[in-house]
């Protein structure tokens, strides 16, 4: 399998109890193949996969693969505490057909790498499908290194894409060297440009829950088209959004995003809250902005 263009991690719509919306589910994933995404992710930290039950995560991803069918690559989160129940969720991917999976590092535990790289390879072994793994030690507190991925990309063909997701670029500079097997994909929204610079072929971009078509046109510009000059223009323009999603209500902003879209998202689970009226005010003009501008980017005015 090839990762190249827009995967978004859905979000998990809540109805009024708290309990996941199975409809609403379904209409954000209708939304986003419409937009035009090139693959979707269901379990991922956007999904708060955290934050449900094992029950929830296995009807999640079967639910996804009877929406999406086979329109899009159905992509499959295994994060968990507990090696074992990362391989519950890759036998459950394996079991729906789904087209990948996302392999990141187990939280709290601080695994050395080679215990990370055996982590990874136990979650393979149950599975047998194309992996992405996921680098995101600002939750994890640990990175997967040189010796990790020696030893994952040596003991099976299945590690064939990364999101990056430690926002330093020498980490990027080392998979693009010395990893050339493995596909490297924007997980640090800020650096998207120089993601695609180079040679990333795919963005996994949070933000595209409710602007697809805008994540979508820096793809077309950089990856696609290389021209990075409108690539200037589209990344300059979404710099206020990922300012303000990482400001520390990152799921919540996403949610409310998808509001903005006329998309049913519910609110957040505990221990998260939802955006107050002045954040959400702020929230729309961003969005209103960045619209703008990257309609006038693609338009040739900007």
């Amino acid at each position: 399998m090839k990762f190249e263009g827009i995967y978004t991690p859905a979000i998990t719509p809540l109805d009024q109890a708290g309990e996941i919306d199975k409809k609403a589910f379904a209409e954000v994933l209708e939304s986003l193949i419409d937009a035009g995404v090139h693959g979707i992710i269901i379990g991922g930290s956007t999904g708060e996969y955290y934050a449900h039950t094992a029950q929830e995560r296995f009807d999640l991803g079967s639910l996804a693969k009877e929406v999406i069918g086979s329109r899009v690559p159905l992509i499959i989160g295994t994060g968990a505490v507990r090696t074992e129940d990362s391989v519950e969720y890759a036998k459950a991917a394996k079991a729906i057909h789904a087209d990948a999976i996302l392999v990141g590092s187990p939280p709290y535990a601080l695994p050395t790498e080679q215990e990370n790289a055996e982590h990874a390879l136990a979650i393979d072994r149950a599975a047998d499908l194309p992996i992405m793994l996921y680098n995101y030690p600002g939750r994890m507190s640990i990175s997967m290194g040189r010796e990790y991925f020696r030893t994952v990309c040596a003991a099976s063909k299945n590690f064939v894409a990364i999101k990056e997701s430690s926002g330093q670029t020498s980490q990027l500079h080392m998979l693009a060297r010395e990893f050339p097997n493995l596909s490297v994909s924007c997980g640090w929204d800020d650096q998207a440009l120089e993601f695609f610079a180079w040679g990333a072929r795919s963005w996994v971009c949070a933000g595209s829950n409710f602007l697809p078509r805008e994540h979508i046109a820096l793809y077309q510009a950089c990856a696609v088209e290389k021209d990075f000059d409108k690539g200037r223009r589209i990344m300059s323009a979404m710099l206020p959004l990922m300012d303000f999603l990482e400001a520390g209500k990152f799921v919540q902003s996403i949610k409310y995003g998808c509001e903005i879209a006329g998309l049913r998202s519910g609110g957040v689970r505990a221990p998260l809250k939802a955006l107050n009226e002045e954040e959400k005010q702020q929230l729309q003009a961003v969005v209103a902005e960045l619209k703008r501008e990257v309609a006038a980017a693609v338009g040739g005015q900007a």
